[in-house]
């Protein structure tokens, strides 16, 4: 190693899905929403005038501040907004998580946790799940630093209940609580903001990437005290003050504004997935409940890697996690309900192969 490398702040990043582009393929690897974006955003999108471009986008974003305020029936001085809510998250990381102290998060969860942690040298400590791949809340109460959790989580797709997260929170009252929400919009249990006028140090965190349509575009969003938000601001304000473009902002609004578009494609999605689990038990599938926009699922007789090979083979993509606990599963999206019937007959085929894959 040269002189100058041993200084250089080094991590091990963040694996995304693979994102092919060939033609025909059924990509069910990112959870992804199937459906195009509202109609709103292709008008916004043709009235978008480039010359606005040679100008700096609103810092405050207050158009889509605004939007997403009236949405959601908060103040303008609650929402912060990012290029997707990975920057949301990584600035709340940043911000909020500044101690000598752990902080917590579920040993299964989004692998991009422990990354930021280890960036911006947050000692951090991982807390299973049990067997069912719930939280214990009985793990959060020793002394940390914050803690950090998806709602429903990731991979998992595991909803856990207001009632476990507010027993998390009044537990750790001196420490800011992020409940990253990114699939909360297809949980029957609903978001965690009706918590936000009792917990001043709960944060929630937010996407247009799934229920939205809007993975392109990167728009994410958080809710919390004012106080909160405003520490967010001056971190953001001394890092980059023009986080999000013209453009993302004009659609953003257009997205927010459409509703019934909105709850539409929900029930759509929420009706296949359904549909999915029902058919992938009778192959066999066993699968936590999901509350997500995908199911995360394992056969008892057909290896999980032998599964992801050959649906790939097929075209079909999903995604695999060769990790501690949960190298037998697949985390499939949900598409279409075409998307899925093809994905069903293809799992058909390959369960009643009696082909092993070999250990690498």
């Amino acid at each position: 190693m040269k002189a100058w490398e041993e200084k250089i702040r080094k991590v091990v990043p963040y694996v995304p899905g693979e994102q092919p582009q060939k033609k025909g393929i059924i990509k069910l690897n990112t959870n992804e929403n199937p459906y195009p974006p509202a109609p709103g955003v292709e008008e916004a999108n043709r009235a978008f005038s480039i010359d606005c471009l040679r100008k700096y986008p609103d810092p405050t974003a207050s158009d889509l501040v605004n939007a997403l305020a009236d949405r959601y029936g908060v103040r303008p001085e609650q929402i912060f907004t990012g290029v997707g809510s990975d920057d949301v998250l990584a600035m709340a990381f940043l911000t909020f998580f500044h101690s000598d102290k752990p902080i917590f998060f579920p040993d299964i969860t989004y692998s991009f946790y422990d990354v930021w942690a280890d960036l911006f040298r947050i000692p951090y400590e991982r807390k299973p799940l049990d067997a069912n791949f719930h939280l214990n809340p009985r793990d959060y109460d020793a002394p940390n630093g914050g803690i950090v959790f998806p709602n429903p989580n990731a991979p998992t797709g595991v909803y856990e209940d207001k009632s476990v997260l507010e027993d998390i929170l009044q537990h750790n009252a001196d420490v800011i609580v992020i409940v990253d929400e990114a699939y909360v919009d297809f949980a029957a249990g609903g978001s965690a903001q009706t918590l936000l006028d009792r917990y001043e140090n709960l944060l929630i965190v937010q996407t247009f990437s799934k229920s939205r349509s809007m993975a392109g575009m990167r728009i994410g969003f958080a809710i919390g005290a004012p106080v909160l938000i405003r520490y967010l601001n001056d971190a953001k304000y001394s890092f980059n003050s023009y986080t999000m473009s013209h453009h993302a902002l004009r659609l953003g609004v257009a997205v927010v504004s459409d509703e019934a578009y909105f709850q539409h494609t929900i029930k759509k999605i929420v009706e296949t997935r359904e549909w999915t689990k029902r058919e992938l038990a009778g192959l066999g599938f066993v699968f936590p409940d999901s509350q997500a926009n995908f199911v995360f699922a394992s056969h008892p007789a057909k290896p999980a890697c032998e599964i992801f090979a050959a649906l790939k083979e097929r075209g079909i993509y999903v995604r695999y996690f060769p990790k501690p606990r949960i190298d037998n599963f697949l985390r499939i999206s949900i598409g279409t309900q075409r998307e899925m019937e093809q994905l069903l007959q293809a799992l058909r085929e390959i369960v009643s192969d009696e082909k092993i894959c070999e250990e690498s």
